[in-house]
């Protein structure tokens, strides 16, 4: 399967939750895990899309490293999200919407990007950005 492909089931993880992001992570050109924004549901504000996913894949293989796995993800991740990138060690990150993509149709956002945040870690990250992007701020209209 391809970016696009795997992008889609980010979308369609996307609808599920109470705020539009979706994340799909994979490995070996398979789907491993899947999240969507819990924020309201679980009134939880670390909720998001990725570390819902995160959480769920490193529980499933009780292991805090993601090496050799990517995240499909909808929008941006958030410095939050891109920290807990880092930490889990995932070895790339594909968005859609870009965070200033956001803040230009009005979407509250940290105006940080998921690059300045690897940037100032300690780990490579790979980052593929604007995958289905219109698809993506459709969502967020």
């Amino acid at each position: 399967m391809s970016h696009i492909n795997f992008m889609r089931l980010a979308l369609e993880e996307a609808k599920k939750g109470d705020a539009p992001y979706g994340a799909v992570i994979v490995k070996d050109n398979a789907v491993i895990a899947t999240g969507y924004n819990t924020v309201k549901r679980d009134s939880d504000p670390s909720a998001h899309a990725e570390i819902n996913a995160i959480r769920s894949l490193t529980t499933k293989i009780r292991n805090p490293s993601l090496e050799g796995y990517t995240l499909y993800t909808t929008g941006e991740p958030c410095p939050m999200c891109a920290t807990a990138c880092v930490w889990t060690g995932i070895s790339e990150i594909v968005y859609g919407a870009s965070i200033q993509d956001l803040i230009e149709i009005s979407q509250s956002q940290i105006n940080i990007s998921c690059e300045e945040i690897i940037a100032k870690g300690f780990r490579e990250i790979k980052v593929t950005k604007g995958i289905l992007k219109a698809e993506c701020l459709q969502l967020f209209k």
